[in-house]
Formats: structure tokens, C-alpha cells, sequence
């Protein structure tokens, strides 16, 4: 594929993103989607964890359109999350995803100090989840009667510490950034098999900090290889060196990478389990490919010039397969940018739709290959 060949159909891929969200944004709003059923995006609370995607992609699409449009309904979405913010009792460890897509990316674009006050409440509250004795961000809360996750920290939010390395940044605080040092670090001991493979959910003793298991979580099974949350560990420990240029993150990241690509099929787009049975594993996960894309990309500016194509290489081939062959261009009655994401297949949820996340870091992923930062994360 020639250079010329790959820019025309990412230009091409851009325009029909940016026309597409355009007239999305007419019903949606600053509603907060997740799955689209029937074709429409079902709107979630703004307490649910994926409340940021959606005005993250309007920023997105806004930093090289322009589009005032855009601009206001993500600034309407970060506005409504002050409820969130302030009520605190739904907040759990997802507040990165939340307040790095709005409010960081709000203060990075346009210099907004209302959005900073809000980026450095939230990444308090983060660092307040922080468990001394294991050296990781509680994950969740004890959502319903007799629930104990005291000691429960999962791959995902290794998404989530680009918040907290943001707020050492702006504040000049060096313990934000020694909380998230601490968090990956975990992450790198007890989440990271030796084959690369990747854990959802790791459990600790909360008291002494002691491993316990590997937990499947959205997995197909403990030992299982969820594609979502290896594409959460490629990305996550590579924004995790590009904040402290700690080597290990980035060999980490090669590691879990390797795994990830060697592992996909023809198309590049990922089953959603890399070891679920033959039966269980027909549904993709465009979601985890369009997340492992931007990382793989970001990956490829950090390692020297003979390793950058391959991860840059198979980046684009995913980001154009997505684009090809799961886009809903010309599809009036889908909202979802790209088709066939799974959500969370053992629950039964969510499966083989667009999912917001997706559509996100598929945005993303072409803002990368555009050159058309910054990307709120770093």
C-alpha cells in the first residue's frame, strides 16, 4: 500500500467519521451513549464509566473540524458530569476514562481552568482509591449488598493512570506520579503472564496486599486471554512509559503487543477472547482492535526506527479493516461508527454491536495517523 494509497482512505475515513458523528449528535447530544441497540445508541446515566468516550470523539473530531457544534455539546457533557463529580458516591476507578476525555481534553484544546479544577478533583479522588499495602487502584465499589471487592484491581484502569500522571504534571506534585508508577508497576508483576497474556482482574488481599488469583472477569475464563483488556495493557504501559520512561513499561507493552498480533485473525480485527473455545469465540471485538491500533501506534513513535513497522504496520491494516469492512458508511439506520463490538460476553451483554469505546479509539486512531494531536492521554 503506497503512501499516497494510504492517506486517500484515511482522509476518506476521517470526512465520513466526522459526517457521520455530525448527524449523530443531533439526537444524542450531551446524552452519555454505550451500545447501540437497533441501530440507535442506548443513553446510559453520566455516572456509568463510559460517559467520557462520547464528548472524547466530539473533541477529537472538533480539534481539526472546527466545528463550534461539537465544541458545545462536549463542553454541555463535561458540565453535566459536575454532578458526578460532586455526589462522589458513584465514582469508582474509572474516573481517568471519564475526566481525561472531557475535562483534561477540554484544558489541553482550549486552556479552560474551570476543566482543570474538575481534572484534578477527579484525579484526587482516583488516588484516594489507592491501596498502600498492594500497590494498586481499588477497582469498583461494593455495588450491591454483601459484595466484597475490596482487594480487586483490574487491567482497565491502567487506561485510567494518564490522569493521574497528567495532574503531577500541571501541579508539579510528584505523588500523583508515584501513585500511578505504583499501580503499573502491579500491573507488570501480577497482570502480565510471562506469554504476554493479560489478567482482567487481579484479587489482593486488602489488608496485607497479597496476591491471591487471576480472576476471568470479562474473559472467557481466568486463564482465558480477553482481546480488550490485552488491548488495555498494550496502550495503558505504553502511555505509562511515555510519562516516566521507565523501560520495563515498554518492554512490558512489546511483550503483551507481540501477543496480541501474532494471535490475530485475517482481517486484523480481534476475537473478543483469544482463548475462548472454538464455539464461544466467533463474535469479534472491533472495540479491542480499534483500542489496540491507537496504542500500537503510539508504541511504534517510542521504539527506534527498525521496530517502529511492526506495530505500526499492523495499526493501519486494523484501523483500515475496521474502516472497510466494519463500517456503517451509508447505513442511515446504525449510529455506531463500526460494527460487531462485544461488550462483556459472559454476562451476555452488548454483544456484536457498536459500542462508544469503539468508536472512540477508532476516531483516535486515524487523529494518529492525520498527525492531529494532541491526544488527551499523554
Amino acid at each position: 500500500m503506497t503512501a499516497e494509497t494510504k492517506l486517500e482512505w484515511v482522509e476518506e475515513a476521517w470526512s465520513k467519521a466526522l459526517e457521520k458523528t455530525k448527524k449523530n449528535s443531533l439526537r444524542i447530544g450531551a446524552g452519555f451513549p454505550h451500545a447501540s441497540q437497533g441501530g440507535k445508541y442506548v443513553l446510559e446515566e453520566p455516572f456509568w464509566w463510559t460517559a467520557g468516550f462520547w464528548p472524547g470523539q466530539l473533541w477529537l473530531l472538533y480539534n481539526e473540524s472546527g466545528d463550534e457544534s461539537l465544541k458545545a455539546i462536549a463542553e454541555e457533557c463535561e458540565q453535566r458530569l459536575d454532578a458526578v463529580l460532586n455526589e462522589y458516591v458513584r465514582l469508582d476507578h474509572d474516573l481517568g476514562f471519564m475526566w481525561t476525555l472531557t475535562s483534561v481534553a477540554s484544558y489541553k484544546l482550549l486552556a479552560n481552568e474551570d476543566s482543570k479544577i474538575r481534572a484534578l478533583k477527579a484525579a484526587n479522588f482516583l488516588a484516594a482509591r489507592f491501596n498502600l499495602k498492594g500497590n494498586f487502584i481499588r477497582a469498583w465499589n461494593p455495588w450491591f449488598e454483601g459484595e466484597d471487592n475490596r482487594g480487586y484491581a483490574i487491567i482497565d484502569c491502567a487506561m485510567n493512570m494518564p490522569l493521574l500522571f497528567w495532574a503531577s504534571e500541571v501541579t508539579g506534585d510528584p505523588r500523583y506520579r508515584h501513585i500511578a508508577e505504583a499501580h503499573m508497576d502491579t500491573v507488570v508483576k501480577h497482570f502480565i503472564r510471562p506469554d504476554g497474556s493479560v489478567y482482567h482482574i487481579v484479587r489482593f488481599d486488602s489488608e496485607t496486599g497479597e496476591f491471591i488469583e487471576g480472576i476471568g472477569g470479562q474473559g472467557y475464563a481466568a486463564e482465558s486471554a480477553w482481546s480488550r483488556g490485552t488491548a488495555w495493557a498494550i496502550y495503558g504501559l505504553t502511555l505509562a512509559y511515555h510519562h516516566t520512561s521507565k523501560i520495563e513499561y515498554l518492554y512490558t507493552a512489546q511483550k503483551v503487543a507481540h501477543f496480541f498480533l501474532a494471535r490475530l485473525p485475517e482481517d486484523y480485527v480481534p476475537h473478543w477472547d483469544f482463548r475462548a473455545p472454538t464455539e464461544d469465540r466467533e463474535f469479534r471485538d472491533s472495540s479491542a482492535g480499534a483500542c489496540a491500533a491507537s496504542g500500537l501506534l503510539l508504541l511504534a513513535d517510542k521504539v527506534g526506527e527498525l521496530e517502529a513497522p511492526v506495530y505500526r504496520e499492523p495499526a493501519i491494516k486494523m484501523l483500515e479493516s475496521l474502516y472497510r469492512n466494519y463500517g456503517t458508511w451509508g447505513n442511515d439506520a446504525e449510529e455506531g461508527l463500526i460494527l460487531h463490538g462485544t461488550s462483556n460476553y459472559p454476562a451476555g451483554q452488548n454483544i456484536d454491536v457498536p459500542l462508544i469505546y469503539g468508536d472512540f479509539f477508532y476516531v483516535e486512531g486515524l487523529a494518529r495517523l492525520k498527525g492531529k494531536g494532541p491526544f488527551y492521554w499523554e
